[in-house]
This record gives structure tokens, sequence and C-alpha cells, in this order.
């Protein structure tokens, strides 16, 4: 498979992440739809994605944790004998913010979740863009790598490379066999 777009999160000049209409309190959903809109606008330009392409293009969001800041606030509202707000319940699964991506990009392919377990997530990714390919699920797949540190609420993993910020790291690639644009 080829690579037909790609984006990352953060990029130069990024500052925090866009909010996200029905996500709270935790970036991983904001970050997965911002490095997700990059990435397809850098492809397609502006949604939806076109047909017949759209229809055939797959989501994959690969992460070994998930959304950590929010899975973190639900165990202690509830260790407090506090409960949760019922949209938590609903970002906590990563389906929800993949679904919504699909969903904005008229994308009408399989949308999949997976925990990596090894040490290559883009490899793992990549795996499950290609099964899909091979098996006439999907043309192209969006694969989307996030990560979120345990500890922070939601501003994100350590720095990368000496000299980053903080912040929380994503990847988004468009996969497919297509023509390059």
């Amino acid at each position: 498979m080829r690579v037909l777009a790609q984006a990352r999160w953060p990029e130069p000049g990024d500052g925090a992440p866009p909010t996200l209409p029905g996500f709270v309190h935790s970036t991983f959903s904001p970050v997965v739809a911002a490095v997700a809109e990059r990435c397809l606008t850098r492809r397609h330009g502006e949604r939806p994605a076109p047909e017949p392409v759209g229809a055939r293009t797959a989501v994959v969001l690969v992460s070994a944790a998930g959304d950590r800041a929010s899975a973190d606030h639900v165990h202690a509202t509830v260790a407090r004998g506090g409960r949760p707000g019922p949209l938590f319940f609903y970002q906590s699964v990563p389906n929800s913010v993949a679904g919504h991506v699909a969903a904005r990009w008229g994308l009408g392919g399989p949308v999949v979740c997976v925990a990596p377990t090894g040490d290559d997530p883009l490899a793992e990714g990549t795996a499950e863009a290609e099964l899909l390919r091979y098996d006439g699920d999907a043309d192209e797949t969006l694969l989307i790598m996030i990560e979120q540190a345990p500890d922070d609420a939601g501003a994100g993993v350590a720095a990368g490379d000496p000299g980053d910020a903080p912040g929380i790291r994503a990847a988004a690639v468009l996969l497919g066999g297509g023509d390059p644009r």
C-alpha cells in the first residue's frame, strides 16, 4: 500500500487542539479528529471524500491505551462515590471518535480499533489496512495512531525529540493503492 496523505499532531504552529462537540474533558478525541481532518484534507480538499473512494475507505485507530484521561476521570469520580456524566460512556470507546470522523467525511468502509501488542504500532495498523484491502472491505484506509500519558489528564506524552515540548502525539496516514495526488 502507498501513502496517499499524512499528517501529525502537533505540527509547527499548533496550539491546543480544537474542541470537538460531544467530547469532553480529554484531548484524545479532539486530536484524533484534528489529525484525521488534516490528513484527509491534504488528500481530498474538503468534506466529504469523493465517491466512490469515500464509500470504500476504512478507518483504523491504533492506540495501546485509548482515552486514558477520560478513563482516569471516570475511575476517580466513581471512587469518590460520584456519577460520571453520560458523555463519558459514549466517548470512552475509541470507536466513537473513529465513527465521528467516518461520518463527517462520508467514509463507508469498516471502522476498526486496534490495541498494538508489539513495538511498532504503524506496522500493526498497516497490517490491518492490508487485511481490509485483501478481504475486499476497503480500497483505502485512514490509519490513525495516538497515545496519551497516563498521569496528565490529557496533556500528552513526553516529548518525542530533544527540545520538543511535551504534548499528545498522533499521526494519521491515508493508505491505498490508488493514484497519488
